[in-house]
């Protein structure tokens, strides 16, 4: 089962996704944390995040790349926040995928939904802007997008939030 949320920033799509979580009641929820906390604002924002599950009992693992490597274990609900932070960790990190981004971040996906019950995973809805960025920017853009496209083919369920209220694009019959 693999749950894709997108939304915009400060849509609720973090807590929508949490929620979701929570609806597989009590199997093992694992936390896949993808924001290197570099700044003060990143770590203002895993702050506010680990806040919002501190009694929901999640185990956090810290993942910046490398997906794949993650051990989970059988029948675990996974929440793996957040893509748009994975892709650009993949592309810009010295041990990240660099152009190999899109099938690295796939192969994780595979890997981790072949062993869990579920798979929630966030991402930015960042593609409604209309603006022209540079090239760098455009090709991360692409990326997240072609992440986004294969996670929404391969996805039960693909829920876009906007002002804390979701839209199915896609549902699940579970």
């Amino acid at each position: 089962m693999i749950s894709l949320i997108t939304g915009g920033s400060g849509s609720g799509k973090s807590e929508f996704a949490e929620q979701r979580v929570l609806s597989f009641g009590e199997k093992r929820r694992v936390y896949i944390a993808t924001m290197i906390p570099f700044d003060k604002e990143c770590k203002e924002r895993i702050a506010r995040h680990k806040a919002m599950r501190a009694d929901k009992k999640f185990h956090t693992v810290e993942c910046y790349t490398g997906l794949k490597k993650i051990e989970i274990e059988k029948d675990s609900v996974v929440l793996l926040e957040c893509m748009s932070n994975l892709v650009a960790n993949e592309m810009y990190q010295e041990n990240g995928a660099k152009k190999w981004t899109v099938e690295e971040i796939m192969e994780g996906i595979r890997s981790i939904s072949e062993k869990a019950y579920a798979v929630v995973i966030v991402s930015n809805e960042v593609f409604s802007d209309g603006i022209c960025y540079d090239e760098e920017s455009m090709r991360y853009l692409s990326y997240l997008g072609k992440v986004n496209k294969e996670i929404g083919r391969i996805a039960d369920e693909v829920i876009e939030v906007v002002y804390s209220i979701p839209i199915y694009h896609k549902k699940s019959r579970r």
